[in-house]
Protein backbone atom coordinates (compact mmCIF):
# COMPACT_ATOMS: atom_id res chain seq x y z
CA UNK A 1 0.00 0.00 0.00
CA UNK A 2 1.92 3.37 -1.01
CA UNK A 3 -1.09 5.48 -1.65
CA UNK A 4 -3.19 7.09 1.18
CA UNK A 5 -5.85 4.88 3.09
CA UNK A 6 -9.44 4.99 3.92
CA UNK A 7 -9.50 4.47 7.81
CA UNK A 8 -12.41 2.51 9.79
CA UNK A 9 -13.00 6.52 11.23
CA UNK A 10 -14.09 7.19 7.31
CA UNK A 11 -10.49 9.82 7.28
CA UNK A 12 -7.54 9.31 4.46
CA UNK A 13 -4.23 9.28 5.94
CA UNK A 14 -1.05 7.77 5.14
CA UNK A 15 -0.80 4.01 5.36
CA UNK A 16 1.92 4.17 7.79
CA UNK A 17 -0.35 6.20 10.17
CA UNK A 18 -3.82 4.46 9.74
CA UNK A 19 -2.67 1.58 12.37
CA UNK A 20 -1.97 0.49 15.25
CA UNK A 21 -3.27 3.26 16.96
CA UNK A 22 -0.06 4.89 18.63
CA UNK A 23 1.03 5.35 14.83
CA UNK A 24 -2.27 7.18 14.38
CA UNK A 25 -2.19 9.33 16.63
CA UNK A 26 1.20 10.15 16.28
CA UNK A 27 0.49 10.67 12.61
CA UNK A 28 -2.56 12.72 12.77
CA UNK A 29 -1.62 15.11 15.71
CA UNK A 30 2.15 15.65 15.80
CA UNK A 31 4.00 13.98 12.54
CA UNK A 32 4.32 16.94 10.23
CA UNK A 33 3.10 19.87 12.25
CA UNK A 34 6.00 22.58 12.87
CA UNK A 35 7.56 22.19 16.30
CA UNK A 36 9.46 25.39 17.14
CA UNK A 37 10.44 25.00 20.49
CA UNK A 38 13.76 24.12 21.86
CA UNK A 39 12.44 20.81 24.05
CA UNK A 40 10.26 19.59 21.52
CA UNK A 41 13.13 20.02 18.68
CA UNK A 42 15.43 18.55 21.08
CA UNK A 43 13.09 15.80 22.00
CA UNK A 44 12.53 15.28 18.10
CA UNK A 45 16.39 15.10 17.46
CA UNK A 46 17.00 13.17 20.07
CA UNK A 47 13.90 9.98 19.54
CA UNK A 48 15.04 9.98 15.41
CA UNK A 49 18.78 9.67 16.75
CA UNK A 50 17.44 6.77 18.80
CA UNK A 51 15.09 5.08 16.39
CA UNK A 52 18.09 4.59 14.27
CA UNK A 53 17.92 1.35 13.33
CA UNK A 54 14.79 0.33 15.13
CA UNK A 55 11.19 0.30 14.13
CA UNK A 56 9.66 3.77 15.16
CA UNK A 57 6.70 2.19 16.78
CA UNK A 58 9.52 1.10 19.36
CA UNK A 59 10.15 4.37 20.01
CA UNK A 60 6.82 5.89 20.29
CA UNK A 61 5.97 3.62 22.61
CA UNK A 62 8.58 4.04 24.97
CA UNK A 63 8.63 7.75 24.47
CA UNK A 64 6.73 8.52 27.87
CA UNK A 65 9.92 6.79 29.63
CA UNK A 66 12.52 8.35 27.73
CA UNK A 67 10.67 11.98 28.69
CA UNK A 68 11.26 10.86 32.14
CA UNK A 69 14.72 9.36 31.82
CA UNK A 70 15.97 12.21 29.84
CA UNK A 71 14.66 15.35 32.31
CA UNK A 72 11.86 16.20 29.68
CA UNK A 73 14.22 16.29 27.07
CA UNK A 74 15.76 20.09 28.68
CA UNK A 75 18.73 20.89 27.13
CA UNK A 76 20.37 22.22 30.10
CA UNK A 77 19.12 19.24 32.31
CA UNK A 78 20.60 16.86 29.65
CA UNK A 79 23.88 18.05 29.30
CA UNK A 80 24.75 18.46 33.07
CA UNK A 81 24.30 14.44 33.52
CA UNK A 82 27.14 12.51 34.80
CA UNK A 83 28.88 9.11 34.54
CA UNK A 84 26.17 8.22 37.35
CA UNK A 85 23.28 9.23 34.81
CA UNK A 86 24.47 7.07 32.17
CA UNK A 87 24.71 4.62 34.24
CA UNK A 88 21.26 4.88 35.24
CA UNK A 89 20.04 4.74 31.70
CA UNK A 90 22.02 2.04 30.76
CA UNK A 91 19.70 0.34 33.53
CA UNK A 92 16.42 1.81 32.71
CA UNK A 93 14.79 -0.61 30.18
CA UNK A 94 12.24 1.51 29.84
CA UNK A 95 14.47 2.98 27.28
CA UNK A 96 16.86 1.94 24.56
CA UNK A 97 19.90 1.11 26.37
CA UNK A 98 22.40 2.06 23.70
CA UNK A 99 25.50 3.35 25.13
CA UNK A 100 26.43 5.11 21.62
CA UNK A 101 22.99 6.90 21.75
CA UNK A 102 22.73 7.92 24.92
CA UNK A 103 26.19 9.57 25.26
CA UNK A 104 24.85 11.47 21.39
CA UNK A 105 21.58 12.84 23.66
CA UNK A 106 23.88 14.06 26.15
CA UNK A 107 26.48 16.07 23.74
CA UNK A 108 23.74 16.68 21.52
CA UNK A 109 22.24 18.77 24.51
CA UNK A 110 25.81 19.91 25.08
CA UNK A 111 25.63 21.29 21.58
CA UNK A 112 22.53 22.88 21.65
CA UNK A 113 23.78 24.75 24.67
CA UNK A 114 26.83 25.98 22.71
CA UNK A 115 25.14 26.96 19.61
CA UNK A 116 25.33 30.99 18.59
CA UNK A 117 21.42 31.42 18.01
CA UNK A 118 18.42 29.38 19.01
CA UNK A 119 18.12 25.56 17.74
CA UNK A 120 15.02 26.81 16.08
CA UNK A 121 16.21 29.07 14.19
CA UNK A 122 19.15 26.95 13.07
CA UNK A 123 16.71 23.89 12.19
CA UNK A 124 14.32 26.33 10.37
CA UNK A 125 16.73 27.75 8.11
CA UNK A 126 16.85 24.66 6.55
CA UNK A 127 13.28 24.24 5.42
CA UNK A 128 12.52 24.18 1.84
CA UNK A 129 9.80 26.52 0.72
CA UNK A 130 6.11 24.89 -0.35
CA UNK A 131 6.54 25.88 -3.44
CA UNK A 132 9.77 24.09 -3.87
CA UNK A 133 8.12 20.66 -3.06
CA UNK A 134 5.45 18.98 -4.55
CA UNK A 135 2.93 16.93 -2.91
CA UNK A 136 4.11 13.34 -2.87
CA UNK A 137 1.12 11.41 -4.16
CA UNK A 138 2.51 8.02 -2.56
CA UNK A 139 5.27 6.61 -0.79
CA UNK A 140 7.60 6.33 -3.17
CA UNK A 141 7.25 9.70 -3.75
CA UNK A 142 9.01 10.09 -0.42
CA UNK A 143 12.43 10.65 -0.03
CA UNK A 144 14.58 8.99 2.67
CA UNK A 145 16.80 12.27 2.43
CA UNK A 146 17.32 15.77 0.87
CA UNK A 147 19.76 18.15 -0.51
CA UNK A 148 18.31 19.86 2.57
CA UNK A 149 18.88 17.13 5.14
CA UNK A 150 22.29 16.87 3.44
CA UNK A 151 23.52 20.09 4.73
CA UNK A 152 21.49 19.80 7.63
CA UNK A 153 23.34 17.03 8.54
CA UNK A 154 26.38 18.43 7.79
CA UNK A 155 25.84 21.95 9.75
CA UNK A 156 25.12 19.92 12.91
CA UNK A 157 27.93 17.88 12.85
CA UNK A 158 29.88 20.70 12.22
CA UNK A 159 28.61 21.74 15.48
CA UNK A 160 29.25 19.09 17.10
CA UNK A 161 25.83 16.88 17.64
CA UNK A 162 26.45 12.98 16.90
CA UNK A 163 23.95 10.78 15.42
CA UNK A 164 22.13 13.58 12.62
CA UNK A 165 23.24 11.77 8.85
CA UNK A 166 21.14 13.00 6.16
CA UNK A 167 18.33 10.63 6.82
CA UNK A 168 17.87 10.96 10.30
CA UNK A 169 18.13 14.67 9.49
CA UNK A 170 15.68 13.97 6.87
CA UNK A 171 13.55 12.64 9.14
CA UNK A 172 14.06 15.05 11.66
CA UNK A 173 12.50 17.76 9.19
CA UNK A 174 9.30 15.54 8.51
CA UNK A 175 8.48 15.22 12.79
CA UNK A 176 9.16 18.59 12.90
CA UNK A 177 7.00 20.29 9.88
CA UNK A 178 10.44 21.52 8.25
CA UNK A 179 8.57 19.16 5.10
CA UNK A 180 4.93 18.16 5.21
CA UNK A 181 4.98 14.49 3.58
CA UNK A 182 1.36 13.74 4.34
CA UNK A 183 0.61 12.66 1.44
CA UNK A 184 -1.66 14.16 -0.93
CA UNK A 185 -5.12 13.40 -0.18
CA UNK A 186 -4.30 12.82 3.34
CA UNK A 187 -6.63 14.42 5.68
CA UNK A 188 -3.46 15.77 7.79
CA UNK A 189 -1.87 17.43 5.27
CA UNK A 190 -1.20 21.18 5.24
CA UNK A 191 -2.53 21.11 8.59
Amino acid sequence: MTAPVLGDDGLLRCPWGDAPADYRAYHDHEWGRPVRDERGLFERLSLEAFQSGLSWLTILRKRERFREAFAGFDPAAVAAFTDGDVARLMADAGIVRNRAKVAATIGNARAVLALDRPLSELLWSYAPSAAERNAPVTLADVPAATPESTALARELRLRNFRFVGPTTAYALMQATGLVDDHLLGCHARNR
